[in-house]
Parts: structure tokens; C-alpha cells; sequence
């Protein structure tokens, strides 16, 4: 059946699968309990980073990284260890639907950071876009002068962690670097981070609590390879809409297992961010088609 369709509809598939890993990796991370953020940000690592070595080592190039590529790698795994952890945080605080939205505002982020990083300039649309979808945060958010406002301003720093990744990712592509390289030294430095919290303040997990991380693990990989085959048998421009179909995943899987239920002024968030992301997809399609 596969084989039938083209590759755009192959490339929505695989991005839909990725948005479906993502969103239960989310969900079992939460389903996780009371077990320390930071701990769980080990346990999720410590798959990717063996599930990496592997490729790695059945590979002709081994470990080999380009001499240009050090600094560039540490700027990918700072922000992203720091995203994935304020990420988690906000999971555990916030309905999982709102910490999904707020770490979707990863291309937004993406966009701004481009400009030092890459010298790349954005359109005035890309610019408006950012600025609406950045309102359609508030609504998120909240703002609050207490301390009530942290989980969400930790999902905020989330998005803004992966999006800042993302960037460095692109510029490690442009060197010719290998995803599988990127994704060890990501893991890696992500455990070395978050491996003294886990040997001073480890907390006794039971039985399902190690199924649920390990769920959360082996999800977070379907939502990375989903990601990867997507790009190959697509552009961005086509398919990179419907990642944003993890927050209604990750909404369904709150509301039927966990009892939450979107405020309504979030849900005005979501369409705000969303449709933002809808208009300029189209109007990115618009553009190609007319050149």
C-alpha cells in the first residue's frame, strides 16, 4: 500500500507518526509519577544515546566528527538538554496539551535565532507570524505575579531551548555532519548533565514507573525516526504543519487518561499558534508555486 503513494503523502504519514511518538512520549512521562525531572531526562537519554551508538558503530565513518563541527555540537546539546529539561518540568506542571503548545513555538523560536546564528534574514510575513504566534502564547501562559506562572515560562524556555537546537542542527547539516553523530553527542552530553542528579537524589522507582520511562524512550525514538524519513521523502515547506497535530494527540490522551481538560482561553492559544502556523505554511506553498 505504501508503495502506492507518493512521496508527499509518505512524508505526512512518517510526520504523523513522529507527531504520535512525540506526544506519547509526553504523556508516559508524565504517567511516570513523582519521579525527579531531571531523572527522567536521564532515562530518556540513555535509550537514544545506545540506540545511536548502535548506528554508529554499524556505520563505515564510526565516530568520526568534522574538526569544524565541536562548537557547533556543544551549542546543539546545551540548548537542547535545557530545553528537554525545562520541557519536562512544564510536563509534570501543566496540562499536557499546554506544554506540547508551548514547546511547538520551537519554529517560531527557530526563525528569530536564525538571524545571528545562520545570517539568514526573515520576511516581514515570518516576522508578523512569530509576533501573533508569541500573543497566542499569553494566553498560555497567563502572566501571573506569582509563582504559579514558572511551569509555563519553563514550557516557554522549552520551545525556545529546541528551537535554538534546531538551528544549530541545520548549520551542522550545512558542514555535512551525520544526524546519527549529533543525536549520541546530544544524548550523551544529556546524561552526563543529568546523571549527578540521578546519583544524589535518585528516587526509588517501581515496577511500572520503569515501563512508563522506557515507553517514553522508546516513543521519543518513533518520533525521531518519523521525523528524519519525513524530510527525506519531503520538504518542510509541504509537510511541517502537521506536527502540530501532536498537541491534539496530546490533548485526546489527557482528556481520556488523565482527566484534563484545555481552559478555554488556552484553546484560543492553540488556534492562535496553529492557524499562524497553517497561514504561513499555505503562504510558503504560494510563494514556491509562483516562482
Amino acid at each position: 500500500m505504501l508503495k502506492k503513494l507518493n512521496n508527499r503523502s509518505k512524508g505526512i504519514l512518517c510526520i504523523l507518526a513522529a507527531a504520535l511518538g512525540f506526544s506519547f512520549m509526553t504523556f508516559f512521562v508524565r504517567l511516570a509519577g513523582d519521579v525527579p525531572t531531571m531523572q527522567k531526562a536521564f532515562f530518556r537519554n540513555a535509550f537514544a544515546a545506545v540506540v545511536a551508538f548502535f548506528v554508529l558503530v554499524r556505520s563505515e565513518e564510526k565516530f568520526k566528527v568534522h574538526k569544524d563541527s565541536w562548537g557547533d555540537i556543544f551549542f546543539r546539546c546545551l540548548f537542547g538538554t535545557s530545553g528537554l529539561i525545562a520541557n519536562f518540568y512544564a510536563i509534570d506542571r501543566l496540562g499536557i496539551a499546554d506544554a506540547n503548545m508551548l514547546n511547538k513555538l520551537s519554529p517560531f523560536f527557530a526563525i528569530l535565532l536564525s538571524i545571528p546564528i545562520l545570517k539568514e534574514k526573515p520576511s516581514a510575513r515570518d516576522i508578523i507570524a512569530t509576533i501573533i504566534a508569541f500573543i497566542g502564547a499569553l494566553f498560555i501562559i497567563r502572566p501571573t505575579a506569582d509563582i504559579s506562572v514558572i511551569p509555563a515560562l519553563s514550557g516557554l524556555y522549552g520551545g525556545f531551548g529546541a528551537g535554538t537546537a534546531y538551528v544549530f542542527v541545520r548549520k551542522l547539516g550545512g558542514k555535512g555532519e551525520r544526524s546519527s553523530i549529533i543525536v549520541m553527542c546530544f544524548s550523551l552530553f544529556s546524561c552526563l548533565v543529568t546523571a549527578p542528579f540521578l546519583i544524589f537524589d535518585y528516587h526509588h522507582m517501581e515496577a511500572w514507573q520503569w515501563l512508563c520511562l522506557l515507553t517514553a524512550g522508546i516513543s521519543a525514538s518513533l518520533g525521531q525516526f518519523g521525523i528524519t524519513n519525513a524530510y527525506k521523502f519531503a520538504p518542510a515547506k509541504e509537510i511541517s504543519v502537521f506536527d502540530y497535530t501532536q498537541v491534539i494527540f496530546a490533548a485526546l490522551w489527557g482528556m481520556i487518561f488523565l482527566s484534563e481538560v484545555p481552559t478555554f482561553l488556552s484553546i484560543i492559544g492553540y488556534v492562535i499558534i496553529i492557524g499562524t502556523a497553517v497561514v504561513r505554511w499555505r503562504m510558503m506553498n504560494r510563494r514556491t508555486d509562483g516562482e
